[in-house]
């Protein structure tokens, strides 16, 4: 098995997109801030001392999702055309979704997967005040469009 982010002598390298068309390819991922029933209640009620946590997570997840590159030394500089980041409280916590869209070289799951970890980041940044016990869990792609390999969901 080959590897395309290895070079000949086995040292990571960036992998050349150039001669590839642009498609547009999109990627979904998901993840969860598990909190306790003081924190859910708090999220519920908009009782959390910092503000308006969903607003604060989406925001910071879209603006992740742009920034992946600086954050990920082989992923490529691409156009993230769209970004959405959906949270909702449950009885458990906060469940994340982002779905992140392009029409580049190169797929979009690793910004998605950003995304949801940042917007993660941000709610337990939020609430850590509350609860220290916060965890973010599960971050996983959920499914992915476009590009050479295809189309591809996680199974059931």
């Amino acid at each position: 098995m080959s590897f395309t982010h290895l070079d000949d002598r086995g040292q990571a390298r960036m992998v050349d997109v150039t001669a590839k068309q642009p498609t547009i390819r999109s990627a979904t991922a998901s993840g969860t801030v598990r909190c306790g029933p003081d924190v859910v209640r708090a999220l519920r009620d908009g009782a959390v001392p910092k503000g308006d946590v969903l607003a604060v997570a989406r925001i910071a997840g879209i603006a992740a999702a742009k920034r992946t590159p600086e954050l990920l030394p082989l992923a490529h500089v691409i156009g993230v055309h769209g970004a959405a980041v959906d949270l909702a409280v449950t009885d458990d916590g906060v469940a994340i979704t982002a779905t992140v869209r392009t029409a580049d070289r190169t797929g979009v799951e690793m910004e998605a997967l950003t995304a949801v970890a940042v917007a993660g980041l941000a709610v337990v940044d939020m609430v850590k005040g509350l609860d220290k016990s916060v965890s973010l869990a599960d971050v996983r792609l959920e499914r992915k469009t476009g590009g050479k390999s295809g189309d591809w969901t996680r199974p059931e």
